[in-house]
């Protein structure tokens, strides 16, 4: 047994660089919801069970296989979250919103899954969201994909990434085409995959989604969902496709688009990419009329979507900005407190700097370097005498003698 202190398989620890990563994208995606209206909201991390099996569906797969399920103290049945929108729902409901209609909220934050890691793929994953609830018009689904895909842009993800967009019709439709998809495939029993065989009984829309290749060459002649959609649905479809037209944001469409959660209906889309293997959504969501209701909540209609921010970084091209520093090195331990005083001056004129207090001085010089500090400051006993301070530029070498009085304004000068 390897003793040494490990994470859990699945987990990821966000070091400094990966927390600036992370914190620009959750920036990023926050200032442009923000210019669609969305506004941003917390839930817990973990809810009743219920929440999740009465709204993502008793045969889907995070029901079945991936959700982290105990009992607290209480006996009651918790489940860390593994998705953001019922909680979104459950929110609304419990804090008495559904007169605040529309409602458009932005969150961002973990989520669980116990899944087989690789990449894009971990058991605590990180996700950004929109939901907008109470607009049944498909000008809600425009905007929203249009948020979307202005993500993607602003990121210079878009190049790598395409949108898939289906129509699942209404609940009354899926239902029609359910019985035509279970009747066609019920011929091949014998040729289903495991997988898919056990979905034929629980939920065959599944199978639409199927990896394996013996279930696709079964699946391309299975019945289009589109044949059974009715005429509103399908003039609704048709208005949603012209406003993406309209707003030149190019899509497929993806009759075999499903999505893994039984709310969904009507719209249902992805940004699919090719750049991370079998993980290939980016952002990914749809419309869920009627989830608010199946929740115990008034009849109000929704649309959304998540994207995981892992997967956000692995495609974008990030940047880091280099922060001006300063390091201020004292010299001899006499000298500490004046550094610390001018440490603090400095910090309250939002200059980052920091204390260096070990090693001789080339040692800390080193340190200042590898800090990528642009300067240093070096106070000893003689500089304190005279009333001055060396002041070192650490990219080109140069040195300058400042008087102690002026070297804030010296700094402010060089840096801002």
């Amino acid at each position: 047994m390897n003793n040494k202190l490990q994470s859990v398989r699945g987990t990821h620890d966000h070091l400094h660089k990966d927390m600036y990563n992370y914190n620009y994208i959750v920036n990023k995606v926050c200032a442009i919801s923000a210019n669609y209206g969305f506004k941003q909201m917390s839930t817990p991390i973990f809810e009743f069970s219920n929440v999740f099996k009465r709204t993502l569906g008793e045969s889907s797969d995070i029901v079945t296989k991936e959700m982290y399920t105990f009992k607290d103290k209480g006996d009651e049945e918790i489940t860390l979250r593994p998705e953001g929108t019922a909680g979104i729902i459950r929110a609304i409901i419990s804090n008495g919103l559904t007169q605040e209609m529309p409602f458009k909220a932005f969150y961002h934050g973990p989520m669980f899954r116990y899944e087989r890691p690789q990449k894009g793929r971990l058991r605590q994953f990180h996700q950004v969201g929109v939901e907008l609830l109470g607009v049944k018009k498909e000008q809600a689904d425009i905007e929203v994909i249009a948020c979307a895909k202005q993500v993607l842009d602003e990121l210079n993800i878009e190049k790598y990434s395409e949108l898939n967009i289906n129509s699942l019709g209404s609940i009354d439709d899926r239902q029609e085409y359910i019985k035509a998809l279970t009747n066609y495939l019920s011929d091949y029993k014998n040729k289903l995959s495991k997988d898919s065989l056990t979905r034929l009984d629980k939920n065959p829309l599944r199978i639409l989604d199927s990896k394996s290749q013996d279930d696709i060459s079964i699946i391309k002649n299975a019945p289009k969902l589109s044949e059974y959609l009715n005429n509103s649905s399908l003039e609704g479809f048709k208005n949603i496709l012209e406003g993406l037209d309209n707003l030149n944001i190019k899509y497929i469409i993806n009759d075999k688009l499903v999505r893994g959660l039984d709310y969904y209906n009507d719209t249902t889309f992805e940004f699919i990419t090719d750049k991370l293997g079998s993980q290939s959504a980016i952002i990914a969501g749809g419309r869920y009329d009627g989830l608010m209701k199946q929740m115990g909540g008034t009849d109000i209609p929704g649309i959304g979507w998540a994207g995981g921010i892992e997967r956000l970084i692995l495609l974008s091209t990030i940047n880091e900005i280099k922060i001006k520093h300063i390091s201020i090195i004292p010299v001899g331990e006499e000298n500490n407190n004046i550094c610390i005083n001018l440490a603090h001056k400095l910090r309250n004129k939002n200059i980052s700097c920091e204390m260096s207090y070990s090693g001789n001085l080339k040692k800390r010089l080193k340190n200042a370097n590898k800090l990528t500090s642009n300067y240093a400051i070096i106070i000893g006993t003689e500089e304190i005498n005279n009333n001055y301070a060396l002041v070192r530029n650490l990219e080109s070498g140069e040195q300058e003698k400042i008087k102690l009085p002026e070297i804030i304004k010296y700094i402010e000068k060089k840096l801002l």
